[in-house]
């Protein structure tokens, strides 16, 4: 059977720290949007089959109905909290037997090894394949439907939340699951490049900035340089960067 590999990117507008994430401007005069870019890269990746928007319930979040008619993309529209059902439901509208999960807020993806590793996953016959130890914003999950789905029917509402691997990781015993990592020079808990806060959009707008030529596939690697190279916006956001890594990168029980 030819597998079938569905990003799915769960959306919503409402954050305790910065509202409208998703849609924040990365390129104010060419009304590039954070979601923009992110679509726009995962439309060059040949493995990717569709793109599913997972949209929240509420008035707040009909903007994303217009902005995936806008893309071209199909979408759904679940529980806001159990953003694992959206997923979900993605993949089943889609009919995925894999999800590629990015977030919605972090505009800049390690997008080199994502073929490769889709291969890896299949001959494997993995259950989920996680980048780790990636710049916080920048990795990616394939997991298969059917270990999503077992994650939302096992798992607890803790697992439904926007930490939509944890289940699996505190079951990876359970699971076929690969580990993989990038070059050691994007192993840095120093940086981080989602936007969950303003100082991050700062960052983030920046970076796009000096680098839009090169949209939408920004690679990672240069980011760093440039970062390393204007340690003001590395200091702008290091209030943040600790507490993001907290729980990301863990594998089992507490």
């Amino acid at each position: 059977m030819k597998r079938k590999l569905v990003a799915a990117i769960a959306c919503r507008n409402k954050g305790s720290r910065l509202y409208g994430k998703p849609l924040q401007n990365l390129d104010v005069k060419a009304g590039i949007r954070i979601v923009d870019n992110i679509v726009a890269c995962l439309k060059t990746i040949k493995c990717i089959d569709e793109i599913v928007l997972g949209i929240s319930e509420g008035i707040d979040n009909e903007v994303f109905k217009t902005v995936a008619e806008e893309l071209g993309l199909r979408y759904i529209v679940g529980d806001e909290f159990d953003v694992l059902s959206r997923l979900v439901q993605c993949g089943q509208l889609a009919g995925a037997t894999d999800i590629f999960r990015v977030t919605s807020e972090s505009p800049f993806l390690y997008f080199e090894p994502v073929e490769e590793l889709w291969l890896k996953h299949q001959s494997e016959d993995a259950d989920a394949t996680y980048m780790e130890e990636i710049i916080d914003g920048c990795g990616f999950q394939i997991v298969t439907q059917k270990a999503l789905e077992t994650s939302h029917t096992e798992g607890e509402s803790r697992h439904r939340s926007e930490l939509c691997g944890l289940y699996i990781r505190e079951h990876h015993q359970d699971f076929k699951v690969i580990k993989a990592n990038p070059p050691i020079e994007l192993i840095r808990r120093d940086l981080r490049l989602t936007v969950d806060n303003p100082e991050d959009h700062v960052v983030c707008r920046t970076i796009y900035g000096v680098f839009k030529d090169l949209a939408p596939r920004i690679p990672v690697t240069e980011i760093v340089k440039f970062l390393d190279a204007n340690p003001n916006l590395i200091e702008l956001v290091a209030p943040f960067a600790e507490s993001g890594y907290e729980i990301m990168y863990h594998w089992g029980r507490k």
